[in-house]
């Protein structure tokens, strides 16, 4: 269940990262990046890698947050331990008041 809710996170994550990076870079151009008023050293390639990761990791806490929003109640109270090896008094035995 984990594996499917990281893909849920994940694959929208890469598809707005990468229409983000086509977006931004079609207006500014990597070499003139400053940084701190003095001009970004870096190559194009290095510019386009380390933002489409920032991008990414932008969209994926977006993606994190609704994932983490749409969980069922029954998903957020859930106990961990099976019933059967559930302490008497546990308020998730199973037993009704």
């Amino acid at each position: 269940m984990w594996a499917q809710r990281w893909m849920w996170i994940a694959w929208p994550a890469f598809l707005v990262a990468a229409v983000l990076e086509m977006l931004v870079f079609a207006v500014i151009d990597p070499s003139e990046l400053h940084w701190s008023g003095h001009a970004l050293e870096w190559s194009r390639q290095t510019v386009y890698t380390v933002s489409f990761f920032v991008f990414w990791l932008g969209a994926m806490a977006s993606s994190a947050l609704t994932t983490l929003l749409s969980l069922s109640p029954f998903e957020v109270n859930r106990c961990p331990v099976p019933l059967d090896e559930r302490p008497k008094d546990c308020a998730k035995n199973g037993n009704c008041c």
